[in-house]
């Protein structure tokens, strides 16, 4: 591990904010991320870890901690139990589109519509990554990571980790700490051999995304393709020379509201059903079973709502500025704050609270943020 002049948190991140912190160290081998992880959590010392830097809303006053670089990387093929499918180990730092490269040039199906997602494998895991109906937790097996309570390293399924839309038990939303305080080291995924052939893509979501009307098996490499003309598009791949690029992404989460709360939105709001969990033992008393054992009723489900529409509908357009502000929403993609220029963490702090009032005050809803703050508060 190395300890390194601290560098500006704008200079790191593809939001562009933040000064530079007290400390920051580069760790390039597991080895040494333990090593420094454990340093820092004796110490007391504060911290955080830093990887693609693509997920991160870092304020304008700087850390008083220390920030960790985790520059691990490394991918290794893994048998797999299943026939026809193989698994990939990756390390936390490895870059994640490059992970995606490697599995769709080898004819590794499973993660090619998660394209472009920016950001280290590390991070993926964390939030439960996902584009266009494809998440990890599709193909996630388990996770290799430093427990901060224990100080172990120690190996977790990925049932363990409580994955849903955007969320896990390690991630830090906001406003709360996360379930489960760890560092993942690596990650390793179980993905379809499917080489040369293609794959029959089945996902309604990702059908549409692709323009796909036939059942007929595509090229990874197509679908690949595809997808990056797609992000691209909506300014979802970073890029020096473009503004519209210039931030985190989704900055808000689409609202996961009851059903009941969604039949209240205008019918033309885009949403998706979010499936529960059912239960499927049925435990009966022997002193009332007569031979009949009741359908399971389903609990009401909740509803996927598109935070994008609501933006827009609350009358913030595409491009939209608050006066003499150099944040401003994308002029390709409402969901995602930019800085476009100069833009300071209390300007664009500033912009995103103007929309979720708007938000608020039309339709009674308060947008989440999805990158992780750093000393800013909205």
């Amino acid at each position: 591990m190395t300890e390194i002049p601290p560098i500006r948190l704008a200079e790191l991140t593809t939001l562009q904010t933040g000064a530079a912190p007290a400390r920051m160290i580069d760790a390039e081998t597991t080895e040494e991320l333990v090593a420094v992880l454990q340093d820092v959590w004796a110490s007391g010392d504060a911290w955080f870890v830093l990887g693609g830097g693509s997920n991160l809303f870092a304020g304008d006053t700087p850390f008083d901690g220390t920030v960790i670089r985790i520059r691990t990387s490394g991918i290794e093929e893994l048998p797999s139990p299943h026939p026809g499918r193989i698994g990939l180990r990756a390390q936390a730092g490895h870059d994640w589109d490059a992970l995606v490269a490697y599995a769709v040039e080898r004819g590794y199906a499973g993660i090619e519509a998660m394209s472009g997602i920016p950001g280290t494998v590390g991070a993926a895991p964390v939030q439960n990554v996902g584009a266009y109906g494809q998440e990890i937790q599709e193909t996630l097996v388990e996770v290799e990571l430093l427990d901060e309570h224990t100080g172990e390293v120690v190996t977790t399924p990925a049932a363990e980790l409580g994955l849903g839309f955007r969320t896990s038990v390690l991630k830090h939303h906001y406003g709360s700490v996360p379930e489960r305080r760890a560092v993942i080291l690596s990650v390793t995924l179980d993905l379809a051999v499917t080489g040369d052939a293609g794959r029959v893509v089945r996902g309604e979501q990702l059908r549409r995304a692709l323009g796909l009307t036939t059942d007929d098996p595509v090229p990874l490499a197509w679908v690949r393709e595809r997808i990056l003309a797609t992000r691209a598009a909506k300014g979802m791949l970073f890029d020096p020379a473009d503004p519209d690029t210039h931030g985190a992404g989704s900055f808000f989460q689409n609202a996961i509201v009851p059903e009941s709360v969604a039949r209240t939105l205008p019918p033309e709001c885009p949403r998706w059903p979010v499936t529960p969990d059912l239960d499927t033992v049925t435990v009966i008393p022997l002193d009332s079973y007569y031979g009949l054992v009741p359908k399971p009723e389903a609990p009401p489900s909740d509803v996927k709502v598109s935070a994008a529409w609501l933006i827009e509908h609350a009358g913030i357009r595409k491009g939209f500025r608050l006066p003499r502000s150099r944040a401003g929403v994308s002029t390709k993609h409402a969901l995602a704050l930019t800085n476009r220029g100069g833009a300071t963490a209390g300007e664009i702090a500033e912009l995103a609270r103007f929309i979720q009032s708007r938000v608020h005050s039309e339709f009674g809803l308060v947008l989440q943020p999805e990158p992780v703050l750093v000393d800013v508060e909205l």
